[in-house]
């Protein structure tokens, strides 16, 4: 398709993940990807509130400690967060309102917060992966080195 962004099929395999399976399709290796610092730590934007904010206290520790939070996907957790908000709020309103309210009109309509809830679960679903917060794409995120449990056996069994 002529003048179409974006680009189709799957992403493209981390660097770090080709030169770790050996680079099996013997490609040149792309050495010179930006790499950014790792966030240690980081508060809550003030303008998040409610559940939103409450994940972000409970996720952006988890995020950090496993270092995988860099400094440009802050705004990829401030996305996840503010619609898990809105979708907690919608449900809530569901909750006291029902699925179906009544119209503009005087008759029965499908409750709009019912929308919200489909909406923001998209953006979860889109933003949670880049987050590395499903256990698929969980898989693709490179974390600091783990430390090599067999040399600690060894160390046993040498005794």
């Amino acid at each position: 398709m002529a003048g179409a962004v974006g680009r189709s099929g799957r992403r493209p395999k981390p660097v770090e993940r080709k030169v770790a399976a050996g680079n099996p399709g013997k490609r040149a290796l792309n050495t010179n990807a930006p790499t950014f610092d790792a966030v240690l730590n980081i508060d809550p934007p003030e303008w998040l509130t409610g559940a939103g904010r409450d994940l972000w206290l409970h996720l952006a520790p988890l995020l950090c400690a496993q270092q995988v939070l860099q400094a440009t996907d802050i705004q990829n957790l401030e996305f996840y967060c503010a619609a898990y908000g809105r979708f907690r709020a919608a449900e809530q309103h569901i909750a006291q309102h029902g699925i179906v309210v009544e119209g503009a009109q005087g008759g029965s309509v499908k409750n709009p917060a019912a929308t919200i809830i489909n909406e923001s679960t998209r953006q979860m679903a889109t933003f949670g992966s880049l987050l590395g917060l499903d256990p698929s794409s969980r898989q693709r995120l490179l974390g600091p080195k783990k430390r090599d449990a067999g040399a600690d056996l060894a160390a046993i069994l040498a005794m």
